[in-house]
């Protein structure tokens, strides 16, 4: 067994592994770059092996970064098995839809403004694509070892990211590879901690955060409390770009943990997102993966599903009456780094009011506008246009589905006798952070994946 190692291997974005075992190909996760537009023009580049070669694909999450490039995958001629975990393959056709219908959008408003001799941009899939990428998904139960080709077995794990989401455990060549996929700190609401794994042969491991240590959340609970109070105290708006998947559900947990204490009666929330109501449903179906905390929440009176002053915003139009909203909404909104999707049209709005505030509760990868208002940049440019930027700024690192390096740490921790460690998923300072930990800890050489390398199991 080997594995090439062809995307999120110095990055965040992108994630893409192939192994090679019981002569057989298998995609591990076949994700969209995100971040800067030079990055983003990547995902139309070739990929660095023949899909209709390859065998099958495993899929990790639904997170756009993760399963993004499926669709296109499949149009260039990959015609195997996709195995995904049940609620992630829910939620995938959701996610990868979205994601057409926005690459189409773009499309067609780079070619109004096509000049003589201009080349026509064409959208990276359609949704034909991703309706037939769909009908070669089959989905899996958590625990469940099953033969995926001959020689080939696979077994999906919680790793308490997102809904669905899976630590990948591969055999093959009577060798054992497991792949972390996107792990999620312990004590997330909604979801369940990461499993542990005692036995691997190699590990490849995300280390998105490797290089810092998460604040309590409750701790930024309390934070994210005192932001509400002093908008509302300003007259302004909050607004909170955030992922559909993930982050949104957490945010409206939260929400009616502390609707009393919060005041949120007096607020208008709105969550502006056409995946809103169809991901809320996903997660409704699937109770049975929460933890004892959120099942019991479930439970009472106040769903954070169904909160009075929720308004699900699903069409263009009512997205737009919420900028008629001078003061005292709080608006979740896509995309969750404000690269694109609605949140553009609020910052818009909102961004030149010294009133508003605007809270990050997420990763905010180089070259997004997410990451340079982070960073305290003075102007935004949206839709060819600047915006000066008067908004206070917020950023609540304790939100994130992501574990930090603690967390890491001691995932890695549980696997007997250290097995070898690659790191995949992280920028090289997180990495190189966690693999000085790691190897002073374990007394082990990491090592740091490269777009292009290739180890044996």
């Amino acid at each position: 067994m080997q594995v090439e190692f062809h995307g999120a291997a110095g990055e965040v974005t992108g994630s893409m592994h192939l192994v090679v075992a019981a002569g057989k190909r298998i995609l591990l996760d076949c994700g969209m770059m995100q971040g800067s537009r030079e990055a983003e023009a990547r995902n139309a580049d070739p990929f660095p092996f023949e899909p209709a070669w390859l065998d099958a694909l495993v899929i990790s999450h639904a997170h756009i970064d993760h399963v993004g490039r499926v669709p296109l995958l499949v149009k260039r001629g990959f015609a195997g098995p996709i195995f995904i975990q049940q609620a992630g393959g829910e939620l995938m056709p959701v996610m990868l839809l979205d994601s057409a219908s926005l690459a189409e959008s773009d499309a067609e408003r780079a070619n109004r403004t096509l000049g003589p001799g201009d080349v026509e941009m064409v959208p990276l899939y359609a949704r034909a694509d991703v309706e037939q990428a769909m009908r070669q998904v089959q989905a899996m139960p958590y625990g469940a070892r099953r033969e995926i080709l001959p020689g080939v077995e696979i077994a999906f794990r919680d790793a308490g990211h997102i809904l669905g989401s899976s630590i990948t455990e591969l055999w093959a060549d009577g060798r054992k590879l497991v792949f972390s996929g996107d792990l999620g700190p312990n004590g997330t609401p909604i979801l369940r901690d990461p499993e542990i794994i005692g036995q691997a042969d190699m590990v490849l491991m995300e280390s998105t955060y490797g290089d810092r240590n998460h604040r309590a959340r409750l701790d930024t609970i309390h934070e994210l409390g005192e932001i509400f109070a002093q908008a509302w105290q300003e007259g302004g708006n909050v607004l909170i770009p955030a992922f559909a998947v993930g982050r949104s559900q957490e945010l409206l947990y939260w929400f009616a943990r502390h609707w009393e204490e919060w005041r949120l009666s007096r607020w208008k929330i709105f969550l502006d997102s056409p995946m809103a109501a169809k991901v809320v449903s996903v997660y409704d179906r699937h109770t049975d993966l929460f933890d004892a905390d959120a099942q019991a929440v479930w439970k009472r009176r106040l769903n954070p599903f169904q909160l009075p002053n929720l308004r699900i915003a699903e069409s263009a139009q009512d997205s737009m009456a919420i900028n008629e909203v001078q003061g005292g909404a709080i608006i979740i909104a896509g995309s969750g780094m404000a690269n694109g999707g609605r949140i553009l049209h609020h910052l818009k709005h909102n961004l030149g009011r010294d009133s508003t505030h605007l809270v990050f509760v997420g990763y905010q990868a180089e070259g997004t506008l997410g990451r340079r208002l982070v960073d305290g940049a003075q102007w935004a440019r949206i839709h060819g246009r600047d915006y000066r930027v008067q908004a206070k700024r917020h950023t609540i690192g304790g939100l994130s589905a992501h574990t930090d390096q603690r967390g890491l740490m001691a995932w890695y921790g549980g696997f007997a006798a250290h097995p070898p460690l690659v790191l995949v998923h992280g920028e090289d300072k997180a990495r190189e952070a966690l693999a000085g930990e790691i190897g002073e800890r374990d007394g082990i050489q990491v090592q740091l994946a490269r777009p292009g390398m290739v180890l044996p199991v």
